[in-house]
């Protein structure tokens, strides 16, 4: 029987979610397997990697540097994240992330992307995570219209969370029998149509799949969270998420808000683990 942890993305909307994962980490919570999308996937590898504390040290260090976020990146290099620094100078220079000890964790992690040829996800597995190469997560974090393609393995990719937002069902297809779903947006938000939609389809427009999965982005989401409630009604489900919006943009840079949001996603993991023990321990 194996549990999994599905961790949405959400740009600077993921402090909520290393609020969560760093109090799994203070009560030695652990999973059979994790997957991730964008800040989703970067957040995990923090935590199979146990260095609590790293991502929010991160975030209140570099989080409002012109490096990390900003328009001047966008104008300089076509996207908002400062991906040089923030998936190359961060973890191997300025706040190292320790390989060894996420390589040694035997936690199973999945990285989801976007293929912008056929609009769909692909999934990778810890192994394309390398030492001094974090090319996968880079690609899962690139948002689009503000952040360019990442091109692996003779392909190219884009945001993780645009095909599959919320990447429950992999976790099922990949063998976990339940799962633990930590969100970013509020339970009860709906999502809707994405914005920029003539921007999109002219800069994707030898791409069509990847513009046909932009314009039923909102379908997909809203149709993962619709899942995930099935899901907790089966009891096979577990979700951690805000009970009202975090009141921050992905690409918000204020220190007191990501201190805000980060203690939020503490707390509200905190209060619930007298339900998480009883829903890792239950018989499924």
């Amino acid at each position: 029987m194996k549990t999994g942890l599905v961790l949405e993305g959400g740009g600077m909307r993921g402090l909520y979610t290393i609020g969560v994962l760093d109090a799994f980490m203070d009560a030695g919570v652990s999973f059979d397997y994790v997957v991730g999308v964008s800040a989703g996937a970067c957040n995990g590898v923090s935590y199979l990697s146990g260095q609590r504390g790293r991502n929010l040290r991160i975030d209140l260090a570099y989080g409002s540097d012109k490096r990390y976020v900003s328009l001047r990146n966008f104008f300089k290099t076509g996207s908002m994240f400062g991906m040089d620094f923030i998936f190359d100078e961060i973890p191997h220079k300025l706040d190292l992330f320790d390989y060894d000890a996420f390589f040694a964790n035997p936690c199973e992690f999945v990285t989801g992307v976007t293929d912008v040829e056929t609009g769909g996800p692909v999934y990778f597995d810890k192994s394309h995570l390398r030492p001094n190469d974090c090319t996968i997560l880079r690609a899962s974090s690139a948002i689009p219209i503000f952040s360019p393609m990442v091109e692996y393995a003779g392909k190219k990719y884009l945001d993780g969370g645009t095909s599959d937002p919320i990447p429950v069902k992999k976790a099922l297809e990949d063998g976990c029998s339940r799962v633990v779903v930590v969100l970013t947006q509020a339970r009860d938000y709906i999502k809707k149509p994405e914005s920029f939609r003539p921007v999109y389809r002219h800069l994707f427009r030898k791409f069509p799949a990847m513009v046909e999965t932009l314009d039923h982005r909102y379908e997909a989401y809203n149709a993962s969270t619709a899942f995930v409630r099935e899901l907790e009604a089966q009891g096979r489900a577990l979700v951690i998420a805000p009970d009202t919006s975090l009141g921050m943009s992905r690409f918000e840079h204020d220190p007191e808000k990501f201190k805000e949001v980060y203690a939020r996603g503490l707390k509200d993991s905190q209060k619930q683990f007298d339900a998480l023990r009883e829903f890792l321990s239950a018989a499924v």
